[in-house]
């Protein structure tokens, strides 16, 4: 509310928090060791790699051949080009792992191209920051990562997990974007004018296929782990940016250097947060309401439910990692209390992919949703209003998306049980 950096308020918080249990010396013994047990973590090194992965498919020009490819593919539709969108930003997720990354990115490539074609700013703007959260719901995501290490679950397992929650996620917003140019008119032309799928357009997406099978199909076919795999996959975008011809020296400095920038915020909203969840351990508060929630006589499914309206509460003004390292030190171990008829390792992995989907509901919901904001900070002629009313169906799919999800966990382990 006063505008502190998140590091900073979960610092101060859990900074005043442990002195006031213990002593001054205990929390001084604490900070020694915590920066550095959290930078030399070689399964956060994972974290960096893939945002270095995406940057280099950013650079390297390669969202314009995936749009390209996407457009032509679907631009037989109505709204056929605002489709394309979406499976555009569903192909360039599989290889960056950030909401923010991709809406930006595909948006560049895409709004010029919507707008000549006759589409409404409301539509446009609103396709494409929905889109944005693809960036995060398909495998690699940023996190995704970050819940596996702070549950200590099995990476490859939650991306597996993630992927058709992910698809499904895709072919919603096709749908919500096709009932939408019926229901609505003047959103979209009658018929868009794209070239047609040739033998260039699909050259153009066939490094990304194989980059995306090389990365994934190693992992699950156990040749190198997550980590290692995030590392094969930035070595291979960077060389399909380089044969691509499009990523100058200069690009190539920026993607090392957006890397660290991202990456320091990261690891220093990791530290803040170490800090914080330190002293709400020595409270026992968190095992204690697990307690409490455990014993009351409430159905499991209504608690997930009142948990996953609080992070759509609060993406309202955090942003998706600082949320869960705030709260899934709390919220979990509740979790693991409470009986769904499945194994602990599934019930974990499924409540991480309700978390992932809830996360990405708040990178579009009012006051703030950050994906509109960037998306419409792009589209200088379109007011901020005209957005928002343009990720309407979009929420609306991710709504019943997310009761699906909530009420069949299989759909989210299905894929956890045929890769690993």
């Amino acid at each position: 509310m006063v505008r502190v950096p998140i590091t900073g308020a979960m610092f101060i918080a859990g900074t005043v928090g442990m002195i006031l249990q213990s002593d001054l010396l205990t929390f001084l013994n604490f900070a020694n060791n915590v920066a550095y047990t959290r930078l030399a973590s070689y399964d956060l090194s994972v974290i960096p790699l893939f945002i270095l992965m995406g940057h280099f498919a950013t650079q390297g020009g390669i969202s314009k051949a995936l749009f390209q490819f996407a457009a032509a593919v679907m631009g037989r539709f109505k709204g056929g080009l605002a489709m394309g969108a979406v499976l555009a930003c569903a192909s360039f997720g599989a290889i960056c792992g950030s909401s923010v990354a991709t809406a930006a990115t595909i948006t560049g490539v895409a709004l010029p191209e919507m707008r000549r074609h006759g589409y409404s700013g409301r539509l446009s703007t609103g396709t494409l920051a929905a889109g944005g959260t693809l960036g995060i719901l398909i495998p690699p995501s940023v996190p995704l990562v970050i819940y596996a290490i702070l549950t200590e679950q099995n990476i490859a397992k939650l991306f597996a997990a993630a992927m058709l929650p992910g698809v499904i996620a895709m072919v919603g917003y096709m749908i919500a974007i096709a009932i939408y140019v019926r229901v609505v008119p003047g959103q979209a032309p009658e018929h868009d004018e794209v070239p047609a799928l040739t033998l260039d357009a699909l050259k153009g997406v066939v490094p990304i296929a194989l980059i995306f099978i090389l990365v994934f199909g190693g992992i699950y076919k156990g040749f190198f782990t997550p980590t290692e795999g995030a590392a094969v996959g930035a070595a291979a975008t960077f060389l399909a940016a380089l044969l691509k011809g499009e990523l100058t020296f200069p690009k190539f400095l920026h993607c090392f250097y957006a890397t660290a920038l991202s990456s320091a915020m990261i690891f220093m909203i990791f530290v803040g947060a170490d800090v914080m969840n330190a002293a709400l351990a020595r409270t026992q508060v968190p095992m204690q309401l697990a307690e409490m929630v455990g014993g009351l006589n409430v159905p499991p499914l209504l608690i997930v439910g009142g948990i996953l309206l609080l992070y759509v509460v609060l993406g309202a003004v955090m942003d998706e990692l600082s949320m869960l390292l705030l709260t899934i030190p709390i919220f979990f171990p509740i979790i693991m209390k409470l009986n769904f008829g499945m194994p602990a390792e599934s019930t974990a992995i499924w409540f991480g992919i309700m978390v992932l989907m809830t996360v990405g509901f708040g990178m579009l919901a009012p006051p703030v949703g950050l994906n509109v904001y960037v998306v419409n900070g792009m589209a200088k002629d379109v007011p901020l209003s005209e957005s928002y009313r343009g990720i309407t169906p979009f929420l609306i799919s991710d709504i019943v998306r997310t009761l699906l999800l909530l009420f069949f966990p299989g759909i989210s382990l299905y894929l956890v049980s045929v890769l690993t």
